[in-house]
């Protein structure tokens, strides 16, 4: 009898149970793209224990997910060569999805602070000069709107969406020109993914649990000010707008944001380059991340925009970064959103283009410092990535130098040679350093022949003034 009462009660449990229809995040979509010639993930959530079937079209394969105790599943699917458009079918116990106009592609992220957002919305003009002939299948845009999270979230409230006069509007104008580089060259299906929000410190960017572990950054996140119109705590816009999509396979980032970290320069080193191996981390892919240095722009503070700047460069020194030097680029130092956005997407993706994806005769990087010579009233300096020397220049400026018997800093007059360049000053009887477009607003004018502009340096590591400007 109690064998019997306890079947019953099993079977009215069991029939009782809420059967839960296979779901996909707004990710998952139909109009996406899947990264090409790779391992695709797909996931979602069912019923504990159901079978999801999954039909890819490109190769009329059926593979299949199990559901676990958690009511998630997850499968890899292998991606051709880029195309499209396919069908990618899901079933269920009791329902089926099917995802139409799928292409396979080159897929991207595009995060940071202001200048990485603005937008047509922002009066952009070379937004709006594209808007009439805009349209384009083979670019699909993904744009997670603002939004933040106390704790890892698993879905984002947004779709994906052809490339036309509607979406580009508010989509990021740097990611749309990157986007737009790529697809005319490669002649793929182009994924944009926009995570971004203007004002954001890095520390918002990146998982909490880093500065739970280090005191160093800890102590730094609490030196930043707060502001009524973006999140200045560790993780919040990580949690709800880059941790839903980490499982979304992708060809890499381009990032453009330092200015909302001017006050912490000192340890932004550290916190960008934890924040991209944390990145690297949660997708499993040590995916190239390239990013923009910091326009000039009249800050309140001394130097503050050149120290930033200074530990940007610095980050290359993690693989697989690469980091565009856009000091021309700047229209108005009074203005902390440089106008130009065509040519910073163009740069970005000429740097993709020669470094992901090995085209020749692409000139993507800057000039970089690299050593300096003594030779009497002279300092010889020389480069990397300056291959067919610098463009002639009579009239060079922002370059400085230090002599060490007066202990003073002088402008300097310089000359290309070449790839390396001779400094010197009437007033240093005793040259010991030199720094070039040193400072918040400096704008130096030395390029490449390739039309590059040399990247801001200082041949010293001196404490330099930091103080508030009366």
């Amino acid at each position: 009898m109690r064998s019997l009462l306890l079947i019953i009660i099993l079977f009215i449990s069991f029939s009782l149970r809420p059967v839960a229809q296979v779901r996909l995040p707004a990710i998952i979509s139909s109009g996406m793209v899947l990264q090409q010639n790779d391992s695709a993930t797909l996931w979602g959530w069912g019923n504990p224990s159901e079978k999801i079937l999954v039909t890819t079209s490109w190769n009329n394969r059926t593979d299949t997910a199990t559901v676990n105790n958690r009511a998630n599943w997850k499968i890899k699917v292998k991606t051709p060569a880029a195309g499209g458009p396919y069908k990618i079918n899901l079933t269920g116990n009791i329902n089926s999805i099917e995802l139409s106009d799928v292409m396979i592609g080159e897929v991207w992220v595009c995060s940071g602070q202001s200048n990485m957002e603005r937008s047509y919305w922002n009066g952009l003009e070379d937004i709006k000069n594209e808007l009439p002939a805009c349209y384009n299948n083979n670019i699909r845009l993904f744009h997670i709107p603002r939004t933040t999270a106390n704790h890892p979230q698993d879905d984002v409230k947004a779709e994906w969406k052809i490339c036309d006069s509607n979406s580009l509007k508010s989509f990021s104008a740097i990611g749309y020109f990157f986007g737009k580089k790529i697809n005319s060259e490669l002649k793929v299906p182009i994924g944009l993914i926009n995570a971004s929000w203007s004002g954001t410190p890095a520390e918002v960017w990146t998982p909490e649990k880093i500065f739970d572990d280090d005191e160093e950054l800890r102590l730094s996140a609490a030196r930043l000010q707060s502001f009524r119109w973006w999140p200045n705590h560790d993780g919040l816009c990580y949690n709800a707008m880059i941790d839903p999509i980490t499982k979304f396979t992708i060809a890499g980032t381009i990032w453009y944001q330092g200015e909302s970290n001017i006050t912490n320069n000192d340890t932004y080193y550290k916190l960008f380059t934890t924040m991209i191996k944390s990145w690297r981390e949660a997708w499993k892919k040590d995916f190239p991340f390239y990013y923009v240095q910091i326009a000039p722009y009249k800050y309140g503070f001394n130097n503050v925009g050149a120290l930033l700047r200074e530990a940007q460069t610095k980050s290359l020194s993690l693989p697989g970064t690469g980091m565009v030097v856009i000091t021309d680029l700047a229209d108005n130092p009074e203005n902390i959103h440089p106008e130009n956005k065509h040519d910073v997407g163009l740069r970005l993706a000429n740097y993709a283009l020669g470094e992901t994806y090995k085209q020749k005769g692409i000139a993507y990087k800057s000039p970089m410092y690299k050593s300096k010579t003594t030779n009497g009233n002279k300092i010889t300096l020389s480069f990397d990535n300056i291959p067919k020397g610098f463009k002639e220049n009579n009239a060079i400026i922002g370059f400085s130098i230090f002599d060490m018997k007066t202990e003073l800093w002088y402008d300097a007059q310089a000359k290309i040679e070449k790839d390396k360049i001779i400094v010197w000053s009437d007033k240093a009887a005793s040259p010991a350093q030199v720094r070039y477009a040193f400072g918040n607003t400096i704008i130096g004018n030395v390029f490449s022949k390739e039309g590059l502009p040399l990247c801001p340096f200082r041949t010293d590591n001196w404490e330099v003034d930091q103080s508030e400007i009366k």
